[in-house]
Parts: structure tokens; C-alpha cells; sequence
């Protein structure tokens, strides 16, 4: 899976929106917080992405794929890692991930926030 196709996967999610908070950076939201960081920084694409409430739970991604995924700058400890697009991790699996990710923080989001579809 390429950049392009994963941030058009993260848009097709009801409500899902593109914003650029940081120069340089990319992220998508539904409401009010990002559930995707979609990077490019060491020349290879990346999604980081919520994958479980705590740590301990994300920790299973870094297990099963110790080349592609890594804890994430600064909010690993919440949950959240860095996965590669363009590794060993297949596109069905960064699809569950990113839906994850998706519904984790849709269930955290304000009612008022919440996409109806």
C-alpha cells in the first residue's frame, strides 16, 4: 500500500478530514482529533495510527512486526505506533489498524462530534 492510497482509505471514513497542523506534516482527523498521521519522513511511508488503549496492548504490533512497526514520538505511551506502508505488513492488516484507530477515538470523541453515517 503507497501513501496515496492509505490517506484516500483515512478519507473515506465518515467524517474523516485532512489537516496539516505542522509544516510538512499530515494528519486525519473525525471531529476534533486525529486518528491517522500519515508520514514519509525517512523516505518511507508511514501511517501512525492508535493500535490499543494502553501500551501494553500496542505492544503486540511491535512483536509480531519488530521491522515495520515502532512506538510513536511522544504519544507511544497512549497507544500509538508507526507503521510501515511499504514493508511486511500486509494491506489488510494496516486497513484494521487504521479502522481501529478510526473507532477508538470516534468512541472518545463528544456526542456533538460524532460522524452520523
Amino acid at each position: 500500500m503507497d501513501r496515496a492510497e492509505m490517506l484516500a482509505y483515512c478519507l473515506a471514513k465518515p467524517g474523516a478530514w485532512l489537516d496539516r497542523p505542522w509544516e510538512g506534516d499530515e494528519v486525519v482527523k473525525v471531529g476534533s482529533r486525529i486518528f491517522a498521521f500519515l508520514g514519509n519522513g525517512d523516505g518511507n511511508p508511514t501511517v501512525g495510527v492508535k493500535c490499543g488503549p494502553t501500551r501494553e496492548v500496542a505492544d503486540e504490533w511491535l512483536h509480531r512486526h519488530p521491522d515495520d512497526a515502532r512506538v510513536m514520538a511522544y504519544i507511544g505511551r497512549s497507544g500509538w505506533n508507526t507503521l510501515r506502508l511499504d514493508g511486511g505488513i500486509d494491506e489488510e492488516e494496516l486497513s484494521e489498524a487504521v479502522d481501529a484507530s478510526y473507532d477508538m477515538v470516534v468512541a472518545k470523541l463528544p456526542k456533538r462530534e460524532r460522524p452520523t453515517a
